[in-house]
């Protein structure tokens, strides 16, 4: 993603942004929220002088419409964000409209910019200069193909051997040679892993395989398999080393480390109803969100008190496993300082 800062007023203005993948569409989908005015060029039906006789339909033209939002709708699969509000600057104004954004588009958001939401730009600006990340979470008879978004990992394939549906016919030697197919067709790196010997197996015979693939394929132990092995391995920092990305590595340690607090009956909270008790006493020190819960106008007011509470916050990805175990626990949650009873 790319980001101009334009008319700013402390916390409130006009920043440019230009979505550049899919990844940078999901990061918009949390930017723009209920109440945001944004401009972006769309199409719009223009009314045209029509023949009497053979009336044709109104002609879509692209045009310059600024829309205060009401509702944001992610479509990973089709590549597309939906941004639906009413015109209040352009044609028709008072009328709805619904702005379709892709890769490649540039939209401007006017708002009051939260701490969160400008930490967010920052992180997808660095990312827009690092290469895609995989990981082939590997274990006996099969290897799962993950790419890594920054809303988490993206499963692109499943191969498999042995009998079976989508299972290679060739036994292992098979099913290496399927992988290394793959993998052959990515530039960035690539990380292995897995539990037990059959990663360090794979990983040998890519490297020989695939030559320039030495220098940018990392081998990662796991305890788990599939995606649980993309999970852990992302949970021991191999982003950190790959392009700096700390996010989905602190997601996953910070809810270790709440469900181990938890765990022991350190004195955390969960659920809104906890959180807001917690935040309201000044006892919260790490809030941990889901990202679709931001939205909320409630829960965005509750962060920014836990911000002026001198709470930190971390917003999760709801399509990351940590996202969904918080999820699970109400969507919010925090540690807290001391104990509330």
């Amino acid at each position: 993603m790319k980001a101009e800062f334009l008319e700013m007023r402390g916390s409130h203005g006009e920043i440019r942004l230009f979505a550049e993948s899919v990844d940078d569409l999901w990061h918009l989908s949390h930017l723009v929220r209920p109440g945001d005015l944004v401009f972006a060029t769309t199409f719009r039906s223009v009314e045209l002088v029509q023949d009497k006789i053979r009336p044709e339909k109104p002609e879509k033209k692209p045009v310059r419409l600024g829309i205060r939002v009401e509702g944001v709708a992610f479509h990973p699969y089709a590549n597309r964000l939906r941004i639906s509000g009413v015109i209040q600057h352009g044609v028709d104004e008072g009328s709805h409209h619904t702005i379709n954004l892709d890769a490649g588009s540039e939209v401007s958001v006017i708002k009051t910019w939260r701490q969160v939401d400008l930490d967010r730009i920052e992180r997808a600006v660095k990312a827009s200069t690092s290469g895609a990340v995989h990981i082939l979470a590997v274990e006996e008879g099969e290897a799962e193909l993950y790419r890594i978004r920054q809303f988490g990992p993206e499963i692109v394939t499943t191969v498999v051997q042995g009998s079976g549906k989508g299972s290679d016919p060739g036994g292992r030697a098979g099913l290496f040679e399927r992988v290394a197919a793959l993998v052959g067709e990515i530039t960035g790196t690539v990380v292995i892993a897995g539990p037990g010997f059959v990663k360090d197996e794979v990983a040998k015979y890519l490297r020989e395989k695939i030559p320039d693939l030495k220098d940018r394929c990392i081998t990662v132990e796991t305890k788990r398999s599939g995606r649980g092995a993309v999970t852990e391995a992302l949970g021991k920092g191999v982003l950190e080393k790959i392009t700096g990305d700390l996010q989905l590595k602190r997601e996953a340690e910070l809810l270790d480390t709440f469900l181990e607090r938890m765990g022991k009956g350190e004195p955390v909270a969960y659920g809104r109803a906890e959180v807001e008790e917690a935040v309201s006493a000044g006892a919260a020190e790490q809030v941990l969100v889901i990202d679709d819960m931001v939205r909320i106008r409630d829960v965005a007011e509750l962060l920014e008190r836990a911000e002026r509470t001198r709470s930190r916050v971390t917003v999760f990805s709801s399509l990351f496993d940590p996202g969904s175990q918080l999820l699970a626990l109400g969507g919010i949650a925090a540690m807290l300082r001391y104990r509330m009873k």
